[in-house]
Formats: structure tokens, sequence, C-alpha cells
């Protein structure tokens, strides 16, 4: 039976979110949380950017020391060789390669230096790398696969394919999608290609999680597995992405949806922990009806509403909010006499911390000074999961520093 899997993209979309950022230190604390949370892949970012390099080792050392899980590391790259044999050295075994694809963009974007069948080579030429490379799962990236007219979209599939993918991401790149077309053009392309069509869908017309949860169906029509992109909490430029939580609550408490299978050992007593952390990594508060985790997702006070909550919440509540864990209940959040440990704390204050939390340091002198450094890259206090996951990996967080440990 076709299954459910989430490729989450903060790290690569939801960073790219205007008039905010992500120190390297947070987006290797994004990975840390959608291995807590059980998704199948996290793309980390841009392994071909030398700013990106040192960050992408430090992942793959910490996959390696067993500190992510199963989760999978994968990284984006431009559907050219050239980023691809940047990026190979690195040690990802993993790929999404993107160019575009609509006629709009080959017009008003690469304005006659790539045509049609320019495009195909160059992308193909891509697969090609990194599978020699010892990519073991390539995704394809049609950039504005919603407005690439369905031919070229079956010839550009068909022929990432022949060449070595396993995927093909439609991007629903400017949100214009509906769910009845999504569904329809990825049942088509799924069953024609014998592959699967990966979602991408911006939240422009405030429909990508339906767009996402109606792709995914598309292809399970087809017979095909689902890949649906997703960022923590609904984050992405413009009016943002899919949003995570939203779209695995969808298909487990969504009517109608019953029989979908989720192939991700998923935990969401994560979820809290991961939105709240996100929003104060991003600086982005979270709107009070956000999904699950904004501050009224479960409130109720009209009297009706109260009665019938007070009597079973489950007459006006579809899931059951502990479900999602408990809400972060930081150190550096406590009121009153508190000692931190940051940037400019000492020895005294470190240990205070790490044994007020029950951590065991594995390298005291090494963990200190990462606290120091992280600290100074987020420019704000660092949350309890930060340290437990300093005190317990120095060595491998230290590769985000070279030359500086």
């Amino acid at each position: 039976m076709p299954r459910i899997h989430f490729l989450d993209v903060t790290n690569r979309d939801g960073v790219q979110t205007a008039r905010t950022g992500l120190s390297k230190f947070g987006k290797t604390m994004v990975n840390v949380y959608l291995a807590r949370l059980g998704v199948a892949q996290s793309e980390i970012g841009f392994p071909f950017l030398f700013h990106e390099q040192p960050y992408v080792r430090a992942q793959v050392a910490l996959a390696e020391a067993g500190a992510l899980g199963g989760l999978r590391l994968s990284g984006w790259c431009r559907g050219v060789r050239a980023d691809v044999d940047k990026a190979l050295p690195l040690g990802l075994k993993h790929y999404n390669l993107s160019i575009s694809t609509s006629d709009y963009m080959i017009q008003n974007k690469f304005r006659g230096r790539l045509d049609r069948r320019a495009i195909i080579g160059e992308m193909t030429a891509a697969v090609r790398a990194a599978k020699d490379g010892g990519a073991e799962t390539v995704g394809v990236n049609a950039e504005d696969g919603s407005r690439t007219d369905e031919g070229f979209l079956l010839e550009f599939a068909l022929a990432a394919k022949e060449a070595g993918a396993d995927r093909v991401r439609y991007c629903d790149t400017i949100g214009g999608e509906s769910p009845g077309h999504i569904r329809e053009r990825f049942a088509a392309l799924a069953s024609a290609t014998g592959m699967p069509i990966e979602t991408h869908c911006h939240n422009d017309l405030g429909m990508a999680v339906a767009n996402s949860v109606a792709g995914a169906l598309g292809d399970l029509e087809a017979g095909q597995d689902a890949w649906i992109n997703t960022c923590v909490n609904g984050i992405g430029e413009r009016a943002g992405n899919a949003d995570l939580l939203s779209t695995i609550l969808a298909f487990r408490h969504g009517f109608g949806l019953e029989k979908t299978e989720i192939g991700d050992a998923l935990d969401l007593s994560w979820a809290r922990r991961f939105a709240l952390w996100a929003s104060y990594a991003f600086g982005q508060p979270l709107p009070y009806n956000q999904v699950g985790v904004g501050r009224n997702a479960f409130a109720h006070e009209s009297g009706i509403h109260a009665d019938g909550a007070l009597k079973d919440h489950g007459n006006y509540e579809l899931f059951d909010e502990a479900a999602l864990g408990p809400f972060p209940a930081d150190w550096h959040g406590r009121e009153g006499r508190v000692v931190l440990t940051g940037e400019y704390g000492g020895k005294a204050g470190f240990r205070h911390v790490m044994e007020g939390l029950g951590v065991e340091v594995v390298d005291e002198e090494l963990a200190f000074q990462l606290v120091q450094l992280c600290n100074a890259m987020t420019g704000r206090p660092l949350t309890d999961d930060e340290l437990r996951l300093i005190a317990a990996y120095p060595r491998e967080l230290a590769l985000l520093f070279p030359g500086q440990l």
C-alpha cells in the first residue's frame, strides 16, 4: 500500500523568509526537532554555498553519531552540475535539484539563456552527476510546475527518471493551485511516470495545506508513495509554505482520510516544543489561532462552547491537545533570581545550569566554549533543548566553528 512521507524544507525554504533569519546552530536544532518528531527527511540547506559547508559537515557528523535518529539529510542545489560537484564532497546522500520549467519563467526569468531542451539537458546532467557521486536518492524540482503545461512537465519528469531521479517535485511556486486541480495533475503525472510526485505548496491563497493533502491523494490514487514538503509553523517566502503540524493532523484526523497510511513513525509529543522553539528562534510570534499550538487552539469562552467543552472536550475539539506534548518551560525564562549561562558567562554559571537541568556533559571545556559561541551566534539565551544538545554532542557541533575551537 502506498504511504505518505514528510520532507520538511524549513532549513531551505523556511529560512528564506523575508525579514527573519536563523543561525546555523538554529538550523541544527530544526534537524534535531524533526528527528524527534519522526519526520522522514530534512532539506537541510545549500551545500554548494561556502558559508553552509561547515554546518553541513556538522549535520553529517551528528547523524553518524546518532543524534538525528533516522532522519535523512538532503541538500538543495540548482539543477546544474557545478552545484552538485561542489556539494558531493560533504557526504550527503540525498539531493533535490531545482530548475524552472514553465514557459513564463523561461521567457521572463531565463530571457533566452535557456529553452526547454537546455533545461532538460542541464537537469539530467546534474542528476547523473549526483548519482555517479554516490547519492542514494535524487529528487528533481520543477520550479513553477503548476504553471508548466502538462506535455512538457511529463517530458521533463520522464527525462529525470531516465537519468536516475527517484522523485519529481511539483512546485506551486506562486501559490495559485486549488485542491481539485492539483489532485488531478498529480494522479495523471504519477500514473504516466510510475514515480512519486512530491508536493511543494506555497500559501498565497491560503490553501497550501489543502493543496498538499490533495496532491498527495493524487499520488496514492496512482499507486505511488506521496512526499509532502512542509515548514514548521507554515513559515516561508511571502505567505509561507504548508504547515508541518497542520498537514500531519489533516491526515490523522481529517474526515475521509482514515484509510491513508503515514509511513513515518511520527511522535507529536514534540510538536509544541518545536513550534514554540521555532517562534522564539525566528522571532516570529505564533498567531493565537495557529493550528494545534496557538494560544487559543484549545481555548473556549462562549457559553455554548464552554458548556460543551466542560462536559466533554470532544464536543468542540477534533483531537486531544495532550497528544501535542507539553509547553516548554525553559531555564532562561524563569522569574526572579536565576543564574544563566551564555556568551559572557563563566564556568560556575555553566556548571550550575547544567547540573540544574540534570545534564551529563561529555566534554566540559568544549561544551562551555560552545555555549558561549552558540549564544553569540543566536544573540538570545539558549533553550534547555539547545543546552542538552551541546552537552551531549560537543565534538560534532564544534564543526560549526572551523578554526575557532
